[in-house]
């Protein structure tokens, strides 16, 4: 029996060209394609189309990658995750959730930014490893006095379409996780006022008023953010095949990996060649578009 799937297009406009093109890369790779149309509650600034696909498992790699080539977003979607009953969505939170790396927000007080940019920018591409990147990043920041959190939390900006993809998911009976490498003193506040039903991150270790350069138990790395993913689909009764897991960076792979749609959103190269699929607009609720939500 051919596998079922939904083709998903995205952009800031889409024309009936695109929507053709999409239905001929996706026939020449052996599918077959319904009518494209527009999604109710799509409107806003981006479009989105979808249609309805059947192919033969095998050749489901094959339409991907020719999606990949249309120049605009498209992807390639499991129909029995977009219409599972719950689902689980899981995200990252630096340059995700949030457009800012707290990390570089943090060594701006410390003089430290540029220093720490390249750093964080080297471990997002998967030149380094995570947990000794932070430990160095972490270390930068020895001596500032405590109170600079809450003011690197009072400048975190949520990105664009967070909030109304979590309201999304929440009124569709979904669940909403987030997994950080950044820092539980900024991400409490922020994911208890959004309502999310899980969060996990570091906690940076305090002493006498000040940030002692460390980071306190085990490091929120790409290996935890795949556990912490499987453990509150099992808590929750979610088959992983109905899970949607959004990240920017290398530490996210693993749990892009293990989610039955893993979405890189706006993100480095690596990761965009490796998901499932990739949003390249900063709306971040175009993913509840691909979820069927």
């Amino acid at each position: 029996m051919p596998a079922h799937f939904a083709a998903v297009l995205h952009a800031v406009t889409l024309t009936d060209d695109d929507a053709a093109a999409a239905a001929r890369a996706l026939e020449g790779a052996g599918a077959a394609v319904g009518p494209f149309e527009r999604p109710a509650g799509a409107d806003g600034p981006y479009a989105v189309l979808t249609a309805d696909v059947k192919l033969d498992a095998g050749h489901a790699a094959a339409a991907r990658g020719a999606l990949a080539g249309l120049g605009i977003g498209a992807a390639l979607v499991p129909v029995g995750l977009r219409e599972a009953e719950r689902k689980l969505l899981i995200m990252d939170v630096d340059s995700t959730l949030i457009q800012q790396e707290v990390i570089e927000l943090l060594a701006d007080y410390a003089g430290k930014r540029e220093e720490v940019t390249a750093v964080t920018e080297a471990a997002m591409r998967g030149e380094l490893d995570f947990a000794q990147s932070l430990h160095a990043r972490v270390a930068t920041l020895a001596n500032l006095p405590e109170d600079v959190i809450a003011k690197v939390r009072d400048a975190v900006v949520l990105s664009l379409g967070a909030e109304e993809l979590i309201e999304a998911f929440h009124a569709g009976g979904h669940i909403v996780c987030v997994v950080s490498g950044g820092f539980e003193q900024i991400l409490t506040p922020l994911a208890e006022r959004l309502g999310l039903d899980h969060w996990r991150a570091n906690e940076l270790e305090v002493a006498d008023g000040k940030l002692t350069g460390r980071v306190l138990g085990e490091v929120v790395d790409r290996a935890v953010k795949e556990r912490m993913l499987r453990e509150w689909a099992g808590q929750h009764g979610i088959p992983l095949e109905h899970c949607i897991a959004v990240g920017d960076g290398a530490n996210d792979l693993d749990m892009l990996g293990a989610a039955g749609l893993g979405v890189a959103f706006n993100a480095k190269p690596k990761v965009r060649a490796e998901a499932d699929a990739a949003v390249d607009l900063p709306y971040l609720d175009v993913v509840r578009h691909l979820a069927g939500v």
